[in-house]
This record gives structure tokens, sequence and C-alpha cells, in this order.
């Protein structure tokens, strides 16, 4: 490229921003570039125009940051597939670049009085709490976290992903992030043996659960391969999650939702129990319970005095969670859209579990990406727990349904930020929340481990 490329102009590179872009100015123009850090001088190729913003790819770094490291994916670069937007950066860039974005949505999505509870726990010198690498994820570099990938077949037939921001499917040849149980099995590649069991176009799934062998599923189903007629295919894997009250197992659905970090079950899992206290003989209930992942330990928490019910709103996750809960009588699995109305029929039926009780001492929820909302956050406040834990996997949702609980009474008393995405945008949050005025001395980080 030439010094002064009209096509790819030279900016300055500002702060980062939700989406793992950063944010620069081309003629008074707000530009959302990728591939970059802040305080970079670089290249721009231009990638989508809007009337109030650009996006970009920085495709020449001319004054790099010193948290800039080569790519560890590079097919994810520029003009690649998506998913590794922050490869280019030290991990412990990565997770101070999240700290930063988790820090500015909750001010400008939550509001200065949830920017200043979450400043008051973090201490003076910080806005949030540092965002915690998970695991072994430090010495692994990130790596090979993911146990579950999703796959899409191009007209070629090759495995490939789809490029950023695009329809367009680009065939890859690497996925170090996924397991080292999916990268064996030759998924990638032009010689890739199991070329000849897709089609163009086919969605390809691969699982490396924590117990037995990986599972390959294509548009949904095993693959065809030679068999015995009785054998039937296999569709379900075992997962077995150690956590502070023993050993969890589960099966689930292969192409269900389960966490995608090796890790972050037992993780989520512990923390979510911590947030929760001391839940001998509680009533607990839990929203948008999945396949049952917390809803196992919080049954085994309780014990036998206590009741958890809990609210999910798909089907094969209810099944899957009925398998992995049946041996436990107190669990109440419900199926249905969580909506103000169920949250408030599931709040009548474990305050009807003990008598004299006007509702639940905890609620647990885990929403998907778009948060609860403030409809059915509202309507949790008013079964007017002692205590609400809160997973949230986006920061503006967290800030959203945060600024709704406070509006309801209910204030932050931890807030633990987790890396759970490596060499991505994603950020992983537990939250605990409690009324107005529940000893408020006692609001803190919780340590880490």
């Amino acid at each position: 490229m030439s010094p002064d490329d009209p096509a790819h102009p030279v900016v300055e590179v500002g702060p980062p921003a939700h989406g793992g872009h950063c944010v620069a100015r081309l003629d008074g123009r707000v530009v959302f570039v990728r591939h970059a850090a802040p305080g970079e001088r670089v290249r721009l190729a231009v990638t989508e125009r809007r009337a109030t913003f650009w996006r970009a790819d920085a495709v020449e770094v001319l004054s790099p940051s010193p948290d800039r490291v080569p790519s560890v994916w590079p097919e994810s670069g520029p003009g690649g597939v998506g998913g590794g937007e922050l490869a280019h950066l030290a991990l412990p860039a990565q997770r101070e670049w999240k700290r930063r974005v988790l820090a500015d949505t909750l001010r400008r999505i939550g509001g200065e009085a949830i920017a200043d509870d979450v400043a008051a726990l973090a201490g003076e010198d910080d806005a949030v709490p540092p965002v915690e690498p998970v695991g072994q994820d430090e010495a692994r570099g990130g790596l090979r976290t993911r146990t579950r990938i999703d796959l899409t077949v191009t007209e070629d037939g090759r495995a490939g992903m789809y490029r950023q921001r695009s329809h367009e499917v680009l065939p890859i040849e690497h996925m170090p992030l996924a397991h080292e149980a999916i990268d064996d099995l030759g998924l990638l590649g032009e010689r890739s043996p199991w070329r000849h069991r897709w089609r163009p176009g086919a969605r390809v799934e691969a699982i490396a659960p924590s117990a037995g062998e990986p599972l390959v599923l294509v548009d949904g189903e095993p693959p065809a391969r030679k068999r015995s007629r009785s054998a039937l295919p296999r569709r379900n894997v075992r997962e077995i999650v150690d956590s502070a009250v023993g050993r969890l197992t589960y099966r689930v659905s292969g192409s269900g939702f389960w966490q995608v970090h090796r890790d972050a079950p037992h993780v989520l899992v512990d923390l979510v129990l911590a947030a929760a206290g001391d839940l001998d003989g509680a009533r607990v209930v839990e929203l948008y319970s999945g396949s049952g992942l917390l809803t196992l330990p919080l049954v085994r928490a309780v014990g036998h005095a206590g009741t958890v019910v809990s609210l999910e709103g798909d089907a094969a996750a209810v099944r899957d969670a009925r398998r992995n809960l049946h041996d436990h009588p107190t669990a109440l699995l419900r199926h249905g859209r969580v909506d103000p109305a169920a949250v408030r029929e599931v709040g009548e039926t474990v305050a009807g579990a003990r008598t004299g009780s006007a509702g639940p001492d905890v609620v647990v929820l885990d929403p998907p990406r778009a948060g609860a909302g403030a409809d059915v956050v509202t309507a949790m406040c008013d079964l007017r727990p002692g205590r609400v834990v809160l997973v949230a996997c986006d920061p503006a949702a967290l800030a959203r349904d945060l600024a709704a609980a406070r509006e309801h009474g209910y204030v932050l008393e931890s807030l633990r930020p987790l890396d759970l995405f490596p060499h991505t945008h994603h950020i992983e949050a537990v939250a605990a929340l409690v009324p107005v005025g529940h000893d408020a001395a006692s609001r803190t980080i919780l340590t880490s481990r």
C-alpha cells in the first residue's frame, strides 16, 4: 500500500468498545475498528458504511501497541472468519480490554448508580473488578478451551466458518481454540476423512464431553457409518462436574446448550453456590435452568428440607434436566416461557412448599445473551427473595438487568467477571444482589480462589 493510499486511510485508534472493536474517528466520522489495539496507528479497509458510523479492519499496523502479539489464529484476522477478534493481543491485555468495556457499558447503559455500585466493590482505583482467567488458561495461552464448535460445509465440501459479519463460508485449516479431542478428529482441511460424510451447506457440530468419546453431528444427526443394525446412533454425551457439593453427573443432548469452556461448568457451579450463601433447607427459584447444570448442585445444597423450582423455555433442555434430576424429588422442573406471569407462578409454587412462607429465599437466573429484561426482573424482585444470583454473558444485558433490579430495591453485593471466552470479546459475570439495607457492610468482591 502506498503511504497516501486514499482507499486505505490511516487513523489513531481509541478505546475499546463492546463487540470487539476499538473506536476511531475519520474526518469526524465514528469508525469501529477490528483487529486493532488502543493507541495504535493503523491503516484501514472499510467493510461497512452506515449513515452514523463505519466499520473497518486494521489491515496494516504502523505503530503497534506493546500488547500486540502474533495472532494465535490468523484465519480470524482481517477479512477472515469471526470468533477470534482479540487473538492479536496478549491474554492480560485481552482481560484489561474486557474490564474497560464492562466498566464503560455498566455506566453508559446501567447508569451512574450502577457504575458507582460496581466501583464501590472494586475499590477506589478500579471501575470494575478485574476479569479473571479460568482454570489453566494462562498456561495454555487461552487455547484448546472450547468443548463445542460449530462448522458449516463450503460448496467444495470443506469445513469452514462464516466470514465476519457475512453469510459467506470460508474454509479453515486450523481451529486453535477447540479442545484437543476435537482437533484430533481431523474435521478441517482439504484432506479431511469426513468430507464424504457431509454435503455442501451442512452444519457440523463437534462436541468433546468431559467423559467419553467426542461426538460429531451433521445437521443434528450422527454421520452415516458402518455399524450393526442393532446399534443406536449416539446423540447424547456425558458430562462430569466436580463441585463444592461433590461430583455431579449429567447426560445432555449433543446439540443442546452446555457451557463451552472446558472449565466453565465447575467454575460457574461453585461461584453460584458461593454467591447464594447458606442453602441448607432453602427454597430456591431458578430461571432459565437449561439442562440442569445449576439445578443439580442447588438441589444437593438445599437438602431434603429445601425445594428448588426451575423454569426453562426450551423443551429439549427440560427433557435433559428431567433425566439429570430424576432421583431428586425436591426438584420441581417447569417447562414454559420465562415471562412475568410464569415467574409469579413459580414463586407461588416455592412459597407453597413451606407453611407460613411468603416467597423464595434465593432466585438464581442464567438468561440468554439478551438478558432477562425489565419485566422479568421486576416480577422476580416482586417475589422479595433474600438474595438473587445472576449469571450474565453480555455486559449490556447485565447493565440493563442490574439497573432494573436496583429500581426495585436490589443492590449488588458481589461481582465476578470471568474470561470464559479467551481471544474473543465475550465476558461472563456472576453477580449477587440483596435487598437494599441488607447489611451493606458485607458488600464485597468474592475473593479469587
